[in-house]
C-alpha cells in the first residue's frame, strides 16, 4: 500500500544504501538480507559492514560525485551513525528518499541544539548552559551551583569529550583540558538508574516501541542492557510517550533511541524521567532484540525505511545483553560453549582496549 507521500513499499530485490561501515551497518545488512533486500555500504573507510553487504563504496562524505553515483545504485538511503555530515544527508535527500531525515542528524550532532530542541517540546532534560570560553564556564558553573559535566557540543561518544566539575574547581584548567571547544555544561542529576526507549516509526507516522532495557555503563561505555528493567508500568508508558513526542517532532522514520535517567520512586510520578540524549539510529542497548524478539530493531529499521509494515516489537524472552570490549572477545570459544549464550562477533581485525568487538545475549 502506498504511504502518505504516494510511495509504494520497496519490493524484495531492492537496494538500501547505508552510510557507515561499522557493526550497526553490519547488523542492518544482515537483517535486510533476511528480507531479500540488498544493501550498498558507503563509507570513508572499510569496516565490519563491508564483509556482509551486497555492494560497497569507499569514498569521502564530502565527495558529491561519488555520493551521486552511489545514489544511482540504491532505492533509499539510511545511516548507521549520527556523525554523517548534514550536508551529505541533504545532498542525498535531494536525489532520493533518505530516512531518518537530515534534521535528526542536525539535532543529534550538537548537544546544545539537542538539549534546546528536546526541552522546547516540554520533555525534561538536565539544567544546562552553553559555554564558549573559560569565563563563561565559570559563570555557568556558579549559576548551576551543583556538580556538573562539561561536554563538547560536537563529537564525543562512549564517555569521550567530557569532564566532571564541581563548584570551586579550576575552570580555566578544565577549559584547557577539553581543548577550548564550544561546550555545554550540564547539571549532574542524581538518578536511580539509566534506561533507553527504542521506538520505530514508519513513513505514515505509525509508531511501535520495544521494552525498555535498564542500562549499566562502565568508563562511559555501555556494559549491559537488561529486560525487563523492573520499573513500574506507568513510568515505562511515560518514557515511551516522551520518546514518541521527540520522534513525531523530527518527522522520524526508522529506529530512534532515547536515553533517559529514572530519578527514583521518591520523585513525583510525572517527573521521574529525564532525557539524557538521543541517537537517530539503531542502538547498542537494543542488540538483545535480535535474540529475544521475533523482529529485531535492525529488521524493523529496514522495514520502516523500505516502507514495509512494521514487525511486532513483542519480547518472547527475558534477556541480558553484555558488550564484549577489547580482548574479552578473545574468549569466543568459551562463550560459544556456554548453554543459552547467543554470541555476536563483529569481525573487527584488532581487539583494542575500549573497542566494542561483539556482544553476547543470555536469554532467561
Amino acid at each position: 500500500m502506498p504511504d502518505a507521500a504516494g510511495l509504494r513499499p520497496l519490493p524484495p530485490g531492492s537496494t538500501i544504501g547505508i552510510l557507515g561501515s561499522g557493526q550497526l551497518g553490519r547488523m542492518l545488512a544482515l537483517a535486510a538480507a533476511r528480507l531479500g533486500v540488498k544493501t550498498h555500504i558507503y563509507c570513508e573507510e572499510s569496516g565490519p559492514a563491508f564483509d556482509v553487504a551486497t555492494a560497497t563504496t569507499k569514498a569521502g562524505f564530502e565527495d558529491k560525485a561519488a555520493l551521486t553515483a552511489f545514489a544511482n545504485t540504491v532505492d533509499v538511503v539510511t545511516y548507521e551513525f549520527e556523525n554523517v555530515p548534514v550536508a551529505t544527508a541533504e545532498h542525498l535527500n535531494a536525489l532520493l528518499p533518505l530516512h531518518p531525515p537530515p534534521k535528526a542528524l542536525e539535532v543529534a550532532q550538537d548537544r546544545l541544539t539537542e538539549k534546546t530542541f528536546i526541552s522546547q517540546l516540554g520533555v525534561p532534560v538536565a539544567p544546562f548552559a552553553a559555554v564558549g570560553s573559560a569565563a563563561e564556564l565559570g559563570a555557568a558553573l556558579a549559576r548551576l551551583n551543583a556538580p556538573a559535566i562539561l561536554k563538547t557540543r560536537r563529537m564525543g561518544y562512549d564517555g569521550k569529550g567530557q569532564i566532571g566539575l564541581k563548584p570551586g574547581d579550576d575552570t580555566a584548567a578544565a577549559w584547557a583540558a577539553i581543548g577550548g571547544h564550544h561546550c555545554v555544561l550540564e547539571q549532574r542529576v542524581p538518578f536511580a538508574c539509566e534506561l533507553s526507549v527504542l521506538v520505530v516509526r514508519d513513513r505514515n507516522g505509525l509508531l511501535a516501541a520495544y521494552d525498555s532495557p535498564r542500562n549499566t555503563h562502565e568508563n562511559g561505555i555501555l556494559r549491559r542492557s537488561v529486560v525487563p528493567c523492573g520499573l513500574p508500568d506507568a513510568d515505562l508508558m511515560l518514557a515511551r510517550d516522551l520518546a514518541a513526542r521527540i520522534a513525531a517532532a523530527l518527522d522520524y522514520v526508522g529506529v530512534l533511541a532515547v536515553e533517559m535517567f529514572h530519578l527514583g520512586p521518591q520523585a513525583p510520578a510525572a517527573e521521574r524521567l529525564m532525557v539524557n540524549e538521543i541517537a537517530p539510529r539503531v542502538h547498542n542497548s537494543g542488540h538483545w532484540t535480535i535474540d529475544a524478539c521475533g523482529v529485531s530493531q535492525f529488521e524493523n529499521h529496514i522495514r520502516a525505511v523500505a516502507g514495509w509494515p512494521l514487525g511486532s516489537t513483542a519480547r518472547h524472552s527475558d534477556a541480558e545483553m553484555v558488550n564484549l570490549i577489547g580482548k574479552e572477545a578473545l574468549a569466543w570459544e568459551a562463550l560459544a560453549a556456554e548453554p543459552g549464550a547467543c554470541v555476536h562477533l563483529y569481525g573487527k581485525r584488532e581487539a583494542r582496549d575500549g573497542r566494542k568487538m561483539g556482544h553476547v545475549t543470555r536469554l532467561r
